[in-house]
C-alpha cells in the first residue's frame, strides 16, 4: 500500500514545494520508491526545484484527461532510481483536475509499487488544494512562525479534519507540523513565534524545524532540493524531518540561538 502524504499550508510562499521536493528526495535516499506530484495547475514550480523542467513533455492534466499515459508523463529523477516527478500543467485551468482522475492516478501509482506518493498542494483552499489533501494518509503542514501563517494553517487543519476521504470514513489524517524559516535569535527578541507557541495554537507535533537560510534559495535556483546539501543546516534539518516521518527518533536541531562567547561580546562579533 502506498502512503499518500500531502504537503499543505494556508498561505503561499512558506516553502511547500521546497518541502515536497526535499521529502521526496529524502525518502528515495532511504531506498523507497517515491512519486512526487505537483497539484498547482497553472503555476507549476516543482519541476524547477527538482531540476527537470526541460524534460516535461506530458503533465498531470494530460494523464487525467487521457491524452497521455502515466508512464509517459512520469519523469525519472537523475539522482535516484526510485524517484519520479509528475509535473502540473502550466496552461490549463484548475478545474481540469477531477476527483475521479486524481483517484485513478494515485491507485495506478500504488499498483505500480510506489511506497510513498508526495502531493505538493497549492496554497489556500481552492480545488487543487482540496484534491491534493482528499486522499491523504498523512499531512505535513508547512508554517512560517508568524501569526498570519499560523492562522491560515488553522483553517487547513479544519479541512483535513472534515473534507478528506479519511474524515468521511470516521478516521483522521495523521498531521505533522513543519516550521520553515525559523530564526531562534528572532524568537528570543519576540519578533517570531516560538515552536511551542505554534504547537499550542495548532495542536500539532513538530516533525521538523528548518532554519532560515540562503542555502534554500540557492539550491532551488540550481534545481537541487536543499536536502541533498548535507553541509547545509537546512539540508540537515530536512534530513531529520524525513527520518522522523519514517518513525525514527532524532533530537531537534537548530532551535537554539547561538550563545556569543566572551571575545565576541567584547569585540562586537
Amino acid at each position: 500500500m502506498a502512503e499518500i502524504i500531502v504537503v499543505t499550508s494556508g498561505k503561499g510562499g512558506v516553502g511547500k514545494t521546497t518541502t515536497s521536493a526535499s521529502l521526496a528526495c529524502g525518502l528515495a535516499r532511504h531506498g523507497k520508491k517515491v512519486a512526487v506530484i505537483d497539484f498547482d495547475v497553472g503555476l507549476r514550480n516543482l519541476d524547477l526545484i527538482m531540476g527537470c523542467e526541460r524534460r516535461v513533455v506530458y503533465d498531470f492534466v494530460n494523464v487525467i484527461q487521457g491524452e497521455a499515459s502515466l508512464k509517459q508523463a512520469m519523469i525519472k529523477d537523475k539522482r535516484f532510481d526510485t524517484l519520479y516527478v509528475l509535473a502540473a500543467s502550466q496552461t490549463r485551468d484548475k478545474d481540469a483536475l477531477t476527483k475521479e482522475g486524481v483517484e485513478k492516478v494515485l491507485k495506478d501509482l500504488a499498483d505500480d509499487g510506489f511506497e510513498y506518493i508526495v502531493c505538493d498542494s497549492p496554497a489556500g483552499i481552492e480545488k487543487g488544494a482540496f484534491l491534493a489533501m482528499y486522499f491523504a494518509d498523512q499531512a505535513v503542514v508547512v508554517v512560517n512562525p508568524e501569526v498570519s501563517s499560523v492562522r491560515d494553517s488553522d483553517r487547513i487543519l479544519g479541512l483535513l479534519a472534515s473534507k478528506t476521504k479519511r474524515a468521511e470514513n470516521g478516521e483522521r489524517v495523521a498531521e505533522f507540523l513543519l516550521l520553515t524559516r525559523y530564526s531562534p535569535a528572532r524568537v528570543e527578541t519576540g519578533e517570531m513565534l516560538s515552536i511551542g507557541d505554534v504547537e499550542e495554537v495548532l495542536g500539532l507535533k513538530t516533525i521538523g524545524v528548518i532554519p532560515e537560510s540562503g542555502d534554500v534559495l540557492n539550491a532551488s535556483n540550481k534545481g537541487e532540493p536543499v536536502i541533498l546539501d548535507l553541509e547545509s543546516p537546512a539540508g540537515q534539518a530536512y534530513d531529520d524531518a524525513v527520518a522522523r516521518l519514517m518513525g525514527e527518533t532524532r533530537p531537534m536541531r537548530f532551535t537554539q540561538a547561538e550563545k556569543k562567547g566572551f571575545f565576541s561580546k567584547l569585540f562586537g562579533g
